[in-house]
């Protein structure tokens, strides 16, 4: 499927995609490296991205896999947290001439986040963007990616009923978040606030170039399990109660 799809770009006049599950992503490394290192217009779309994929159990629930797409040179890797954000994934990927992108899709359905009260999806061209904040300056900052944006969104207003401020990021694509001027990555994420968590459902291995060596990535260092996707991720810890725990623990140490 995947030499196919590079068969066809190098052909040209369209540009070609392939679609499976992220955990076949295993299946599919010798094409996608082959498309990064020629520069092929392809888009891999991988779906049933996390443990959310439930009752199909540890077989079929990727977690080192996101992690194998961004080590991939010359790879846009996009994993989105709602319709908004998939749309804007859409057209980064649309528009890369000159190299491949993998678009990051939940099986589980996502809410549409409410961009009246947040930030704009158009963020997502950026990599990463501030898409909640409380309104006095942040105490501490939170990223999630793809489905656990919502986590991170509901811990962060969590906080602010604790007197503590949150600014709540979200980072689709470490490539394209990397690729942008060192004043705009200060200004998401600034040096400053040292106090800082991210939260992936995969493995957290990568994540301390983003949380310092001061924060703390929630993420997975097992296998999945086979059980409806919500109860594995209250099960794994990947909850907001559980960012909310977290963060206090990370402030009160900071304090002492």
């Amino acid at each position: 499927m995947g030499a196919v799809a590079n068969g066809m770009a190098l052909h040209g006049g369209i540009i070609p995609y392939t679609a499976t599950f992220l955990i076949f992503y295993d299946y599919m490394r010798p094409p996608v490296r082959l498309a990064a290192l020629m520069g092929l217009r392809v888009i891999y779309i991988f779906s049933h991205d996390s443990i959310g994929v439930g009752e199909d159990g540890p077989t079929h629930q990727p977690i080192e896999q996101l992690m194998g797409l961004r080590a991939v040179p010359n790879l846009v890797t996009i994993r989105p947290a709602d319709a908004t954000e998939t749309i804007e994934a859409w057209k980064i990927a649309l528009e890369r001439r000159h190299g491949p992108t993998a678009l990051i899709f939940t099986r589980q359905n996502l809410p549409v986040l409410d961009r009246v009260t947040l930030a704009s999806a158009s963020g997502v061209q950026h990599g990463g963007y501030i898409l909640w904040e409380a309104d006095t300056p942040p105490d501490v900052i939170i990223i999630g990616t793809g489905s656990e944006v919502h986590i991170a969104l509901e811990a962060g207003k969590m906080l602010q009923e604790k007197d503590i401020a949150a600014r709540v990021i979200s980072l689709p694509s470490w490539e394209l978040f990397d690729a942008q001027p060192e004043e705009y990555r200060n200004t998401v994420l600034p040096p400053d606030i040292r106090a800082r968590i991210s939260i992936e459902a995969g493995a957290s291995l990568g994540w301390e170039r983003y949380v310092g060596l001061d924060g703390i990535a929630i993420g997975l260092s097992r296998f999945g399990a086979s059980a409806p996707g919500n109860v594995i991720y209250e099960k794994l810890n990947l909850t907001a109660q559980h960012v909310v725990d977290e963060v206090i623990k990370l402030t009160q140490r900071r304090k002492t």
